[in-house]
């Protein structure tokens, strides 16, 4: 039962990110603006490229990658690791609801921030599982 659940557990969290992780690498459209803040700053820490529309889509194909590696169980410790480190500045970038001024956006935002924890709490729980 409990390989089962944990089976079902990973299909459920790798799928997320296959799907979206393929929506950003297919159309990166307003990500590339949100972006390119975040990646100013860490270009003065981490060599990344200058074409932020590159970095979007090369996110993206990491998170759908990452996310099938989950799905199928092919080192998901590793895979959720990975995702972590890409979900952390994604979500920063995207979803600074504290620089928003309309309360509608700005609740809309924070939404949307909180999902995105919930989910990196699925890939830190992802990380730590120790297969029975």
């Amino acid at each position: 039962m409990r390989t089962t659940a944990r089976r079902l557990a990973r299909l459920l969290t790798g799928t997320t990110y296959v799907l979206l992780g393929v929506d950003a690498l297919r159309s990166p459209g307003g990500r590339v603006a949100a972006a390119g803040p975040m990646l100013a700053t860490l270009r003065g820490v981490v060599p990344i490229p200058d074409d932020d529309t590159l970095v979007v889509r090369a996110n993206g194909a990491a998170q759908a990658a990452g996310g099938a590696a989950i799905a199928a169980g092919v080192l998901p410790r590793t895979a959720a690791l990975g995702l972590i480190g890409s979900m952390v500045p994604t979500t920063l970038a995207g979803h600074a609801f504290w620089k928003v001024e309309d309360p509608a956006a700005r609740k809309q935002q924070q939404v949307q921030l909180l999902k995105n924890l919930a989910m990196i709490g699925g890939l830190i729980q992802v990380a730590i599982d120790r297969d029975d």
